[in-house]
């Protein structure tokens, strides 16, 4: 029978779970949306092939830490971003000069692919392809 060194089998679980932080540079571009789900709905809930490829929403990152989302060719917010480990924290300008900031969770992020999440009620999660 193998004897293991639990704080060594800790410690290589805990360095093989972390990945690095994101590089804002991975994410500037503009991103289509391509699925968009509300998984903590009850019943879950998700919006239609047919009305993403009439509304063609998308996220777009620039690189002066802008962020803008828009649906149906209109702006439907826009803020700005910054980096937190593997999430981005994104403070969205609303009207009378008040904002409001929260998280988006990436789980996925590739030249190509990203998957990202808000939390909560009403989370939301959007698996987006770049343009």
């Amino acid at each position: 029978m193998l004897k293991y060194n639990l704080p060594l089998v800790v410690l290589l679980l805990l360095i093989a779970s972390c990945k690095p932080a994101l590089d804002p540079a991975d994410l500037y571009g503009s991103w289509k949306y391509i699925k968009v789900s509300n998984p903590n709905q009850t019943p879950p809930d998700s919006v239609g092939h047919d009305e993403l490829l009439q509304d063609d929403p998308s996220i777009r990152f620039t690189k002066d830490d802008s962020l803008i989302i828009v649906w149906s060719g209109k702006v439907l917010s826009h803020g700005k971003f910054t980096i937190d480990h593997q999430n981005i924290s994104y403070t969205e300008e609303l009207p009378g000069g008040k904002s409001r900031t929260f998280p988006f969770y990436v789980t996925v992020l590739t030249d190509k692919d990203m998957v990202f999440e808000t939390l909560g009620e009403d989370g939301t999660r959007v698996t987006a392809v770049r343009k």
